[in-house]
């Protein structure tokens, strides 16, 4: 079913709004989310009454960011359980919509197990879709929780790293609030960092192809009254050249067994520049993110994204009648081929730690990743 636009004429800080959320009205369940492509200019909530319309949700990047795409994952699975459509078409497809971002496959595959188990226990659908978004709840609760555990550690790395505060910190894309059930992953540490009257400066990189950092993580820095700057992504090079920054914060989308590191685009020369400058490239992201299953960086499949997120500037505000395409403004001659994958892969010795929220690995390998998923696992099933 076609997803239906809802605009709230109430402006409220950004962490009172629900970036997802289920609810029940009369008509049905269905799946609320912050539709991220409207934003920083509208607030508006997009709803999802079917895996369909989430999966082209989580497409288009109305729904976006590793861990908050396995929450939507499991809730798309127990939406098309207790809305009575075929779950294993749905977990399929919802599975498929974002080939590098691995938490998305993370949930899904939780709440298609939840699921199964009921059914195979001889229980009916209905109690079978309560435990499919049971497992999505838990989900969502246990984001929320190593989102700030992540924070803590992150923090008491940067202290460590710096010690004295002052810290002025580069991050790319959007790790905040947006991406998380709580505060996010690499964001979630300069926020801490900011709170705890530490952080000098947070330089926000512009992030092509979609600009998430100018439109988002500097949209989430003002709105929690953070210094910040935005800068285009070329302009990195100049600020490590003059000695402006501290340290990188950066998240991800998966992380290969021997710890190399899938992020937005962008990502890797900025550990090549951290590297030249000697200055610490740490990513934050939760266990969820880490996949055994991919053995290394060469390994992890790089979404390609449309041509036109590169060749044309799209005004989210400004509807664009009669425009094909991205329905945007050119910037490049018409029929220009543009090469956009969407993410690059940071090799495991230039990156100085990976902080989740169940500690710090550093220096990154394999055998200390294994070792920390396996922590991980213990204090789950205890």
């Amino acid at each position: 079913m076609a997803d239906q636009y809802a605009q709230s004429d109430d402006r409220k800080p950004l962490t009172d709004i629900p970036v997802i959320r289920w609810e029940e009205p009369p008509e049905g369940p269905v799946l609320v989310l912050l539709d991220q492509t409207r934003l920083p200019v509208e607030e508006v909530e997009l709803v999802c009454t079917d895996a369909p319309a989430l999966v082209e949700a989580i497409r288009s990047l109305a729904v976006r960011g590793a861990p908050l795409l396995g929450i939507a994952g499991a809730y798309g699975v127990a939406l098309a359980a207790v809305r009575g459509f075929d779950v294993n078409d749905a977990a399929a497809a919802l599975e498929g919509a974002r080939p590098t971002a691995v938490n998305l496959g993370v949930g899904v595959r939780r709440a298609l197990s939840a699921h199964q188990g009921v059914l195979a226990r001889g229980g009916g659908l209905p109690e079978a879709a309560g435990a499919a978004l049971a497992a999505a709840r838990q989900l969502h609760r246990e984001d929320a929780e190593a989102s700030a555990r992540m924070a803590r550690h992150g923090l008491a790395l940067l202290d460590e790293l710096m010690p004295g505060g002052g810290h002025r910190i580069l991050t790319h894309c959007n790790t905040g609030s947006l991406v998380s059930g709580g505060e996010g992953t690499a964001f979630a540490v300069a926020l801490a960092a900011h709170r705890a009257g530490r952080l000098r400066r947070l330089w926000v990189d512009e992030t092509r192809p979609l600009l998430q950092g100018a439109r988002l993580t500097a949209y989430e820095a003002a709105r929690s009254g953070m210094a910040y700057t935005l800068l285009t992504d070329s302009a990195a090079g100049s600020l490590f050249a003059a000695g402006e920054v501290d340290a990188v914060l950066i998240g991800a989308d998966r992380i290969a067994a021997d710890g190399s590191v899938a992020n937005k685009v962008g990502s890797y020369p900025l550990a090549v520049l951290a590297r030249y400058h000697h200055v610490p490239f740490i990513v934050v992201a939760p266990v969820t993110t880490v996949d055994a299953r991919t053995p290394d960086g060469a390994s992890i499949e790089v979404e390609q994204r449309p041509g036109h997120e590169v060749t044309e500037v799209t005004a989210p505000q400004v509807p664009m009648a009669g425009t094909e395409a991205g329905g945007g403004i050119l910037v490049a001659p018409l029929g220009t081929q543009a090469y956009n994958p969407a993410f690059d892969v940071t090799p495991p010795e230039l990156v100085t730690a990976i902080v989740t929220e169940e500690g710090a690995v550093s220096p990154v390998t394999a055998e200390a990743l294994a070792a920390l998923c396996a922590r991980s696992r213990q204090v789950t099933n205890s």
